[in-house]
């Protein structure tokens, strides 16, 4: 009898065990998922920022041209 019980409770925890990384495995996968996804939006933003920065790099140097430019004039004349 005791054979018996000792053998059904390894059973059931081998099931249990087998139950619980069945569960955990889509767990896992569904976080890779979720982080995968939010690293792609994260990128996009990245590049929409850099993108900006860009931008604004374009109009410093702009500016800083057209104030050299406005400064030779005005030493010149």
């Amino acid at each position: 009898m005791k054979k018996l019980a000792s053998c059904i409770a390894i059973l059931s925890a081998s099931v249990f065990i087998a139950a619980c990384s069945g569960n955990q495995a889509k767990i896992d996968a569904t976080a890779a998922q979720t982080a995968s996804q939010n690293a792609m939006a994260a990128s996009q933003k990245a590049d929409q920022e850099a993108a900006s920065a860009q931008d604004s790099v374009r109009r410093a140097n702009d500016a800083v041209a057209r104030l050299e430019a406005a400064f030779s004039t005005s030493v010149t004349k």
